[in-house]
């Protein structure tokens, strides 16, 4: 299963290509086993709501994939 994933507001946080969940930069984070989301260890850490290429992450999901941080969109 190939495509995009978006947190529970609506950003674009990750990939999915066949197995695998990339970050926004290419670097696999995680294994996906139909829904499940795993660490690369092999331990259970989330869930994916699948709707075609579009993959939801539920809310209790979102901590997975890190925010950027105020001090990258500040200037000076």
């Amino acid at each position: 299963m190939d495509g995009n994933v978006f947190n529970s507001e609506g950003r674009h946080v990750a990939v999915v290509r066949a197995n695998s969940i990339f970050d926004l930069s290419g670097i696999e984070i995680y294994k996906l086993k139909g829904e499940k989301i795993y660490k690369l260890t092999g331990e259970l850490v989330g869930h994916l709501n699948a709707a075609g290429s579009n993959m939801r992450l539920d809310k209790s999901s979102d901590r997975l994939f890190s925010k950027p941080s105020a001090s990258s969109s500040r200037s000076g």
